[in-house]
C-alpha cells in the first residue's frame, strides 16, 4: 500500500491549504512556530492566508529544544486553550518545528490533524516530507516518534529569503544526498553550482522532493528502500549529537553534520560496497568546497563511535550502514568492520 504524500507549492499551495482547512471545518486552529519563525515568518503567513488562529504556540528555537519537556508544555497549552479531537495544528517552521509539532499533534488526544509549512531549505527538501515525526532522547537524535503523514505540506521558497547562509548550506547537504543515492545527473548539476543562492536553489527543490516522495511512497515504514535516505546519517547523527552536548564544541547544524557523515561513509563504501576511490574523492572534494572542515580529535572520535550503538538502524547489536556501490546507486544494511571507522575519520581530516 502506497503512502500518498500531499505536497503543494507556492502561493497556490497556501490557497489550497486555506481551502482544505475550511472544508474540514475544524473546531479550532492552532499554529506552532519557534522564536525564529515567530519573528521572520508568522505575520507574512497570516497576511497571505487571512487565517485567524485560536492561538499561536511558540517554542524556543534550536535542536536542543526538540525534547519531551517542550512537548509536555505544548500539550498542556493545547489542553488549557480547549483544543479537542477536531482541532488542527499548523507547523510553521524548520525541521525541529515540523518534527516536534507533528509528534505533538499525533499524540494529543490520540491524534489531531496537522499541516506542515516548512520555512527552511532542510525542512522543505527533507524533514517536513515523509511523515517522520519525533523528538530526541537526551543527545540521541529522533529516538521517540511516530510515522504519520501530515494532511498537507506547503512548500514556498519565499521563506528562504529569511534564512542565514548557514541554514541554506545545511539544507543543501540533503539535496546533495538525494543525488548520491538516486540520481548521478542531479549530483553533477548540484556540485557545479558556484554559490548557494536561495533563488537558484529554489529551482532544485522539486527534484529533491520528488526523490524523497517516491522513496517514501514505495516504503513508508522503512522496511527496505526508505533506508537509502539514511546515507551519511549513521555517523552524521552521532557527530551531530556529540557536538550538541559537548559544551566546548560549537554545535553543528544537521546538514553540516550529515555532510561530514557522507564523506566518512563514502570512504567506508570504497572498502565495503565497491565505490571507486575516484568517486569517493569526488564526494570529498565537493563537500570540502561547500562546507568548512570541522576539527575532530581522537578523543572526539571515541565519543562519537560510542554513540553509534544507539542508532535506530541497528539490529541485534550490529551497526548497519547505507553505503554506495557508485554515485546514484546505494546499498543498504551493510555491516562495516570497526577497524575502518578511525581510518574514515583520517580520510576526512586529510587534505
Amino acid at each position: 500500500m502506497q503512502n500518498q504524500v500531499n505536497i503543494s507549492y507556492g502561493s497556490e499551495g497556501l490557497s489550497s491549504l486555506v481551502q482544505q482547512l475550511y472544508k474540514n471545518a475544524y473546531s479550532s486552529l492552532f499554529i506552532l512556530v519557534d522564536t525564529n519563525t515567530q519573528r521572520e515568518c508568522l505575520s507574512c503567513f497570516l497576511d497571505q492566508t487571512k487565517l485567524d488562529p485560536s492561538a499561536v504556540l511558540v517554542m524556543d528555537a534550536g535542536e536542543e529544544n526538540k525534547n519531551l519537556s517542550t512537548c509536555e508544555s505544548l500539550w498542556n497549552e493545547l489542553s488549557s486553550l480547549g483544543a479537542d479531537r477536531d482541532s488542527v495544528l499548523i507547523n510553521l517552521g524548520g525541521g525541529v518545528v515540523t518534527d516536534l509539532g507533528g509528534f505533538v499533534a499525533c499524540t494529543f488526544k490520540r491524534g489531531i490533524d496537522f499541516y506542515n509549512v516548512p520555512t527552511t531549505l532542510l525542512s522543505m527538501v527533507d524533514a517536513s516530507v515523509g511523515g517522520k515525526t519525533g523528538i530526541d532522547l537526551g543527545p540521541l537524535k529522533n529516538q521517540i516518534g511516530i510515522i504519520q503523514e501530515p494532511q498537507q505540506v506547503v512548500i514556498d521558497s519565499q521563506w528562504l529569503a529569511t534564512l542565514p547562509k548557514e541554514e541554506v548550506r545545511s539544507g543543501f547537504a540533503e539535496m546533495l544526498k538525494h543525488g548520491l543515492i538516486a540520481d548521478s545527473k542531479y549530483w553533477e548539476e548540484l556540485k557545479t553550482l558556484e554559490h548557494l543562492n536561495p533563488k537558484v536553489l529554489s529551482s532544485f527543490i522539486k527534484p529533491s522532493v520528488a526523490v524523497k516522495s517516491k522513496v517514501v511512497e514505495e516504503d513508508p515504514r522503512e522496511k527496505g528502500l526508505r533506508k537509502i535516505l539514511n546515507f551519511g546519517h549513521t555517523l552524521g547523527h552521532a557527530i551531530e549529537s556529540y557536538f550538541l552536548v559537548e559544551k566546548d564544541k560549537q554545535r553543528l547544524l544537521h546538514g553540516e553534520a550529515i555532510a561530514i557523515g557522507m564523506v566518512l561513509e563514502a570512504y567506508l563504501s570504497t572498502h565495503c560496497s565497491g565505490l571507486s576511490q575516484e568517486e569517493a574523492l569526488d564526494i570529498k572534494t565537493t563537500f570540502k568546497r561547500f562546507y568548512p572542515k570541522t576539527e575532530i580529535t581522537k578523543q572526539d572520535i571515541e565519543a562519537i563511535l560510542a554513540l553509534l550503538r544507539h542508532d535506530k538502524k541497528n539490529k541485534a547489536g550490529r551497526v548497519n550502514f547505507v553505503l554506495l556501490n557508485k554515485i546514484g546507486t546505494p546499498a543498504i544494511d551493510i555491516e562495516v568492520p570497526q577497524a575502518l571507522f578511525e581510518k574514515a575519520f583520517d580520510y576526512y581530516t586529510t587534505a
